[in-house]
């Protein structure tokens, strides 16, 4: 009676090539840790091929999307080449999205098939009989290699792996029960030829993930700010992550790629990126702008560089110098030049200065600086007070005049005081005071 209910089967014929079935096997394997005596269940990985039936097994620690895809990636590599489709089931670390229609897988799952030129067609959701082929391999896995196994005492993955290694490849090359010789006999018969080959290059893992490119032109993945070009400020962009390699991409396309850095809280620059004006700016170092001053002439790199050292930070003089140095456009390199060796030659070293010899036209007058110095003045002289004239002794009467001026010239000097006491007018008399007095 419960025959009956059973619903007809299809017996699927599998073309040579076509189709790989891969999927985990219920059954774990423990592996002990000798340092801390904990044992870890390690998840079985197997996977079969539709013409040949072909079996590859491995153990890993967990059913993650790494370990999926590295399971696969090794599994290609033992057979040698790709088939045109890999059947998985609907498990949610590579199929993001189940659906019967448009199933939607994880971005490097994706990625992986493009790599290996396959495709990915995930069975049907709890249609195990979609994927029988795998269902078969777990069972004889787990069977002829796993049961044989399960009372040795595996302290490493790469020992258990050996083991399932030495364990695959007897079941490969056992006689089938019905059919005329094994499976690798039949692989290498029917299968091999029309496999893909592969490519020269392993794929490599990579994580995806979504970020906002911030105003400062830079995205931040895990805690580290890559740059994009500054034009997509404010677009959400994909991020692909390998384990050397940062890669952004909008609209499917890449924009920018970095080495991956560990390094949380710094940032990773392409010069590239940043607006015309950006660049500028950091362009502007000290010993860059003495340089392009140099390349006009010595006397505008030395303007240059004592405009930098007046000030207490060379940054203060940034501008100054390139206001000078965009003069050049107006004016050209050789007047340019002619107007900063006038403006050394008479101490007037500012933009302001070179640009008013400039605009007056003074840089096409001849100009000789002075050759010899101007000349100084003795140490004495006749108009200056000899040291007598400051004594404060008793004995010196400091308002006599010096005694080296000869005495005529004293007698003269009271002569013509008398004189001018006599040319004084005369004032008149005031008048009596009331009272009879009179002064």
């Amino acid at each position: 009676m419960w025959a009956a209910t059973l619903e007809p089967a299809l017996r699927q014929v599998h073309v040579a090539g076509e189709r790989t079935f891969v999927d985990y096997a219920g059954q774990t394997m423990p592996v002990l840790h000798l340092t801390t005596g904990e044992e870890r269940d390690a998840q079985i990985f197997i996977s079969a091929l539709g013409a040949s039936h072909l079996l590859y097994c491995e153990a890993t620690w967990t059913q993650t999307l790494s370990d999926w895809l590295g399971a696969q990636v090794r599994m290609l590599e033992y057979y040698g080449g790709a088939t045109a489709l890999i059947v998985p089931d609907n498990a949610s670390a590579i199929v993001r999205r189940p659906c019967y229609y448009e199933p939607e897988l994880h971005p490097s799952y994706a990625e992986f098939a493009a790599h290996y030129s396959t495709a990915i067609l995930p069975t049907r959701i709890a249609a195990p009989r979609d994927k029988a082929k795998a269902e078969t391999g777990v069972q004889i896995i787990e069977r002829e290699v796993l049961a044989p196994l399960r009372h040795t005492q595996f302290t490493s993955l790469a020992e258990l792996n050996h083991a399932l290694a030495l364990g695959r490849e007897r079941v490969n090359n056992r006689p089938f029960q019905k059919l005329p010789g094994t499976r690798r006999q039949l692989f290498d018969e029917i299968e091999r030829a029309l496999l893909r080959p592969l490519p020269t290059t392993r794929y490599e893992l990579a994580d995806w993930c979504r970020a906002k490119v911030n105003i400062d032109y830079h995205i931040s993945v895990e805690q580290h700010l890559y740059s994009v070009p500054y034009t997509l400020v404010g677009a959400k962009v994909d991020v692909r992550l390998t384990a050397s390699a940062v890669e952004i991409l909008f609209d499917g396309k890449r924009v920018a790629a970095h080495l991956r850095s560990r390094f949380k809280g710094r940032f990773t620059t392409d010069p590239a990126h940043r607006p015309k004006s950006h660049q500028h700016h950091l362009d502007w170092t000290p010993s860059r702008l003495i340089r392009w001053g140099t390349e006009i002439g010595s006397a505008t790199g030395k303007v240059v560089a004592e405009i930098l050292a007046r000030f207490p930070h060379p940054e203060q003089g940034y501008r100054a110098c390139l206001g000078l140095l965009s003069l050049r456009r107006r004016y050209g390199d050789t007047r340019l030049e002619a107007a900063t060796t006038r403006a050394l030659a008479t101490g007037a070293v500012s933009y302001r200065s070179v640009k008013s010899i400039l605009t007056s036209g003074l840089d096409h007058l001849p100009f000789e600086p002075a050759s010899e110095p101007a000349l100084a003045l003795p140490p004495t002289h006749a108009n200056i007070r000899g040291p007598g004239y400051y004594r404060t002794d008793d004995t010196t009467d400091h308002r006599r005049p010096p005694d080296d001026l000869p005495d005529e010239g004293q007698d003269n000097r009271q002569d013509d005081r008398q004189d001018d006491l006599q040319q004084l007018p005369l004032l008149p008399e005031h008048p009596p005071l009331p009272g009879g007095y009179v002064t």
